[in-house]
């Protein structure tokens, strides 16, 4: 989970509450928890593994399309051959 976003987020928000005169050590502690445990909930994953699955998936579907190709070509054959 990328660490640097959630300390920006927390830092706005902070910062919204310090604009409004609003400086409570305990809310800020409180907010911090609130914003970590929506992310868990969310399933968020980073951008470098969300690119790696993706690389995976991109993988994947060229040996299934190759696959397809092969089978399609064999379909033929045994059907040219059983005529």
């Amino acid at each position: 989970m990328d660490t640097s976003r959630i300390s920006a987020l927390l830092g706005d928000v902070i910062g919204l509450l310090k604009a409004n005169d609003i400086n409570d050590n305990l809310l800020h502690e409180q907010i911090r928890t609130v914003i970590n445990s929506a992310l868990v909930k969310a399933d968020v994953v980073t951008r470098d593994e969300f690119e790696a699955q993706r690389a995976v998936l991109l993988r994947t579907r060229t040996k299934l399309e190759h696959l397809e190709t092969l089978v399609a070509e064999l379909e033929k054959q045994i059907q040219g051959t059983s005529v």
